[in-house]
């Protein structure tokens, strides 16, 4: 199984709420961040938390990050 990074966020909970969407669309994933992020949060800014899914399942994945985002006023 080959996994490939859908975004990276500035926080470990920004991170965890995409995760969370993409299981209630029944998307696995796993978010990679520093050991360092969860007890000193600036470095999860300098450093970013990734949020890895399948290659397969990444077409779906990322239309589920899209329907996240709020739409662009005109």
């Amino acid at each position: 199984m080959t996994l490939a990074r859908l975004a990276t966020f500035p926080t470990l909970t920004e991170a965890n709420l995409v995760k969370a969407k993409l299981a209630v669309n029944g998307i696995e994933s796993a978010v990679e961040a520093d050991v360092g992020s969860s007890t000193l949060p600036v470095l999860e800014r300098i450093e970013g938390v990734k949020v890895l899914v399948r290659e397969a399942d990444l077409a779906d994945a990322y239309e589920v990050l899209e329907r996240m985002l709020p739409a662009p006023e005109d």
